[in-house]
């Protein structure tokens, strides 16, 4: 009973020590807000929007434009690379949309993953993207 008794204590004990899995924005995303970090705008639900992390790999659709472009982790923070995207005109609130998530998506910003809810938040902290999990 002793020897079963430490063998849980010592499985208690490595699962301590253990490291702490490191965040994963890999998969499929949907906008759920974006722009001032203390009043953001819910997203236009006539849009479908989808943005996907891969490995070391962003793209998708937030307006009416296809981007795509690289970003890596370091902590908590996003670094995102040059994006490219197609340049069909988007008028109203496809372009308003489009324009302020991929402002955010520029250069370092900070990230907090809760659950199923990723908040990416540009580097001066003024704005904001919050995204769900597809």
């Amino acid at each position: 009973m002793k020897k079963l008794y430490l063998l849980i204590v010592a499985v208690f004990v490595l699962a301590a020590c253990a490291p702490a899995a490191s965040a994963s924005l890999t998969g499929e995303w949907g906008l759920v807000s974006y722009g001032s970090a203390s009043s953001p705008t819910s997203a236009d639900p006539s849009i479908d929007t989808s943005i996907l992390f891969d490995a070391e790999k962003i793209s998708g659709n937030v307006g009416c434009n296809q981007f795509n472009g690289g970003y890596s982790l370091e902590e908590d923070r996003v670094v995102f690379g040059p994006l490219v995207s197609t340049k069909m005109a988007c008028i109203g609130a496809a372009s308003e949309q489009e324009s302020a998530v991929l402002s955010v998506f520029a250069g370092a910003t900070t990230f907090s993953l809760d659950g199923d809810t990723l908040t990416i938040t540009s580097e001066d902290g003024a704005s904001v993207v919050v995204l769900a999990r597809k």
